[in-house]
């Protein structure tokens, strides 16, 4: 029963959030403030169902649930619809949710065709460590920030192109100015490149403890080391160099492209960084 439950909860929430992405879409096309409204609702409704969802979710494992691909995605969406809810009430900036949302969507489709494995009890007893479950929420989140970062350089891109072939539509006016997407990707830079050197240190840390064949040159730890680099690199371009405009956002946009073939391919090719199953 309680499986069938957490089954039809699932089917709900891809319903609503299925809806919520429609009704943006149709706002982006006609600007219907009306149809903006009920797709933030229902986003909201999608955030409760996710939330109830990772909560029943937890109560079953007696875990924090991010040590699968499963649960990792699922954890990812969740940051996804957190921080465009957020964003959508602390700055009114027309898209950044609807975009936003497209990718958190992608997500959880993807997760939900995902082999339904939930867990391996034995692995997960003896791999449930704080450190552990510290160490990948803080990459998750990390890549929530340079996500909705992504978001402000396709934004940026786009407002760019508009300005510059001087297209005066009805979408130039709802973007936020150039100015505007280029320092809320920047802050989103600075808060995800703290929080993923921190999880990169304390993942080192646990690999180094509990893993007896740990691998230096792995394929997992150099990926995170080159996300790592590249959102750096960006810091110092925008900050060392002062460089602004079309060159740093499409570094941006290249730099998040990394971040998925980290976060789907290298675990892969990982020797023991993997998600478990």
């Amino acid at each position: 029963m309680s499986e069938l439950f957490m089954a039809r909860l699932h089917e709900l929430t891809i319903l609503v959030y299925c809806a919520s992405v429609l009704l943006y879409f149709i706002d982006f096309l006609n600007r219907n403030r009306k149809a903006n409204q009920i797709a933030f609702w229902l986003l909201a409704f999608v955030w409760v169902l996710q939330t109830l969802f990772l909560f029943l979710y937890m109560r079953e494992t007696g875990r924090f649930p991010v040590l699968t691909l499963f649960e990792g995605l699922y954890f990812y969406a969740w940051v996804l619809v957190s921080l465009s809810l957020m964003i959508n009430r602390l700055m009114q900036v027309d898209f950044i949710v609807f975009f936003t949302n497209i990718l958190g969507f992608i997500i959880m489709a993807i997760h939900t065709f995902a082999p339904p494995q939930y867990e391996s009890n034995l692995m997960s007893e003896q791999l449930v460590s704080e450190l552990l479950l510290i160490h990948i929420v803080l990459a998750i989140l990390s890549y929530g920030a340079f996500s909705i970062s992504f978001v402000f350089s396709m934004l940026y891109l786009l407002q760019y192109e508009l300005l510059k072939r001087k297209k005066w539509v009805k979408l130039l006016w709802r973007i936020a100015d150039l100015t505007k997407l280029e320092k809320m990707s920047y802050v989103l830079n600075v808060i995800g490149v703290p929080l993923l050197l921190l999880s990169l240190i304390l993942g080192l840390q646990w690999a180094w403890i509990k893993i007896n064949d740990f691998v230096w040159f792995d394929s997992k730890v150099i990926g995170s080391f080159i996300v790592l680099a590249g959102f750096s690199i960006y810091l110092y371009l925008r900050v060392g160099l002062g460089k602004h405009g079309r060159s740093l956002a499409l570094w941006n946009i290249g730099s998040f492209l990394i971040v998925l073939i980290n976060f789907f391919l290298s675990g892969q090719l990982s020797s023991f960084h993997f998600w478990y199953e």
